[in-house]
């Protein structure tokens, strides 16, 4: 097979970036993109590299964050201007490749191997991207280049901000080997942890592991870290016409306080569910199941999920359920620092519902043609539009990106 080249764009310090990018009298300051930026307990979303040197971290509290850096300047976010400068990277990468697989917000993959048959000539077309990047958008981006997707990625981070890496076959053991493992995509904190109790602390040393060990220990996953630290990753750049039909979707992020009462969590959830369930119904889905990650003020993951007895693409009964899984197994969590809501089992809107006797069909049907109302509204009028009672007046909003924010209120489902 001929040698791929790929490129993986990821944009530096993006939100804070962007603001840099809209308030010019933010240059050269260290910024953290906080929640609640008025209240000394709101907490950093995102930071800018000098806040990042100065030891602010994402998560990190206002109040946390001004002790470590005294010359924070602290801003609120603008999830709709980061979703106009997402699409507008995008629209940069498309000329420079006819394969280009986004990543999130600020992260693309670009496959140029058909136009460009040399390294070198790669260099010269990444150089070429950062520039029109940095001309257009005022934002920097580092580019990561490489003969797979995970290596591109991995190399994107080598040297940051604003730079440029190039790993190669006959480069890439000397190269990455040395790395912490946790710099391989798909090595989070909980299967680090797995990994170091056996040892396995770099990516090299994941790479000369016994590949059945690995399969023992974590199953398809553990194979899979094997062979992307072997260099044996042959994952297509996806176009979006060949993106696999969506098999979950989810919703979350890092309130503006920590959650601390039932009363909060069940608002919050519901604010996330109402951006799940117009998802599901854009994408002609309902969730036979919901998942719940809580995630404390240790930043300690827990994970929980159930079936639902009827499949849904309605809010409150995704919120319902989320809610119920967090009853069972979460409260002693609390506070939490961060929540995601997740619609899982996905099967199409029109598969036959099981019927029992106990489900009211005819009021299923009535919901499901008011909410549809609710997203033809909100879709023309904006997200604001409407939303469940019990949201209004508690600072609630939904932006272009559905991205929610919130104050603690009483809630009732």
């Amino acid at each position: 097979m001929e040698e791929r080249i790929i490129l993986h764009s990821d944009a530096d310090s993006f939100f804070a970036s962007v603001e840099t990018a809209l308030d010019p009298g933010l240059k050269g300051k260290a910024v953290a993109v906080c929640g609640s930026v008025e209240e000394w307990h709101g907490i950093v979303l995102a930071k800018s590299e000098l806040a990042k040197r100065a030891g602010v971290k994402t998560g990190m509290t206002v109040g946390d964050a001004k002790k470590r850096c005294p010359s924070l300047t602290v801003v609120s976010p603008h999830y709709d201007r980061y979703v106009e400068y997402s699409l507008a990277l995008r629209e940069i990468y498309d000329d420079y490749s006819d394969r280009v697989e986004p990543f999130g917000m600020d992260e693309c993959w670009l496959d140029i191997s058909s136009g460009i048959k040399n390294y070198k000539d790669a260099v010269f077309v990444s150089d070429t991207l950062k520039k029109q990047v940095k001309r257009s958008l005022g934002i920097s981006v580092s580019v990561g280049i490489s003969f797979n997707k995970v290596f591109a990625k991995l190399a994107s981070d080598l040297n940051k901000p604003d730079g440029m890496a190039l790993v190669r076959p006959e480069d890439y053991k000397q190269r990455l080997y040395p790395l912490p493992v946790n710099s391989l995509l798909g090595v989070g904190r909980a299967t680090a942890a797995t990994l170091s109790r056996y040892g396995i602390r770099t990516i090299g040393a994941l790479a000369q592991c016994d590949s059945t060990l690995l399969s023992r220990l974590m199953g398809k996953t553990g194979v899979m870290l094997w062979r992307y630290a072997n260099g044996l990753d042959n994952s297509p750049v996806l176009t979006e016409a060949e993106r696999p039909p969506v098999k979950s979707v989810g919703h979350g992020m890092t309130p503006r306080a920590d959650l601390t009462t039932c009363e909060a969590v069940r608002e919050f959830m519901l604010g996330l569910s109402v951006e799940i369930g117009r998802r599901l119904r854009k994408y002609g889905m309902r969730a036979g199941g919901v998942s719940i990650a809580l995630r404390d003020t240790h930043l300690s993951v827990k994970q929980l999920q159930a079936p639902l007895a009827v499949a849904t693409d309605n809010a409150v009964d995704i919120a319902r359920a989320a809610y119920r899984l967090f009853q069972a197994g979460g409260v002693g969590l609390m506070p939490l620092r961060s929540l995601t809501v997740t619609a899982i089992s996905l099967q199409s809107e029109n598969a036959p519902l099981q019927a029992d006797l106990f489900t009211d069909y005819r009021r299923i049907e009535k919901r499901a043609a008011l909410d549809r109302a609710v997203d033809s509204l909100c879709e023309r009028y904006g997200k604001n539009t409407l939303m469940p009672a019990t949201l209004c007046g508690k600072g609630f909003t939904l932006s272009p990106s559905g991205q929610s924010f919130h104050t603690i209120g009483k809630t009732y489902m």
